[in-house]
């Protein structure tokens, strides 16, 4: 196991424990709800996040990725179920990737492109850190405030939120 990317690994799988406690929440009979025109509905925004450790893991073994030109909105699951599944799918994935890379590997860059553009090179474990975990902890806040919206007692997720609390 690369010692450097130990701590990530670690906080993954940490993290991965408070993803699953807000995914549980998500009320299968409103996965079409949305909080916004302009916004991602429920359902899409609960899979988006469930897939986005496998989808980021999947494209950071290659040296790049050319953001295609098509629509990039987000699918809809069919149910909950397919969430959860993705989620763990999603979860081995990365931790497999992850575990299985190389410092090597993890210190070269990895470029971004758009219309041929680069977006950005970076070192592929700044791409980790930046991409893949905190860009899943974007979109589970999202996903809380979706929750409240709608009703939903919200799960702790660093601390207590107005509906429970690790202190009681």
């Amino acid at each position: 196991m690369n010692t450097m990317l130990e701590p990530i690994l670690n906080e993954m799988r940490e993290e991965a424990e408070i993803t699953r406690r807000v995914l549980e929440r998500v009320p299968a009979d409103k996965l079409s709800w949305k909080p916004h025109q302009k916004s991602m509905s429920l359902g899409q925004l609960a899979l988006h996040l469930a897939g986005t450790p496998g989808r980021l893991a999947k494209i950071l073994q290659q040296d790049q990725f050319e953001v295609p030109p098509q629509n990039l909105e987000p699918p809809a699951p069919k149910d909950m179920a397919e969430v959860r599944e993705t989620f763990e799918q999603s979860c081995r994935a990365a931790e497999e990737c992850v575990s299985g890379m190389s410092e090597q590997s993890a210190r070269a860059n990895w470029r971004l492109i758009a219309h041929g553009k680069e977006l950005f090179s970076k070192p592929r474990v700044a791409v980790l850190r930046s991409i893949m975990m905190n860009h899943c902890y974007h979109h589970r806040g999202q996903l809380s405030v979706y929750l409240r919206l709608l009703n939903v007692p919200v799960p702790i997720i660093y601390g207590r939120s107005a509906d429970e609390s690790p202190f009681d």
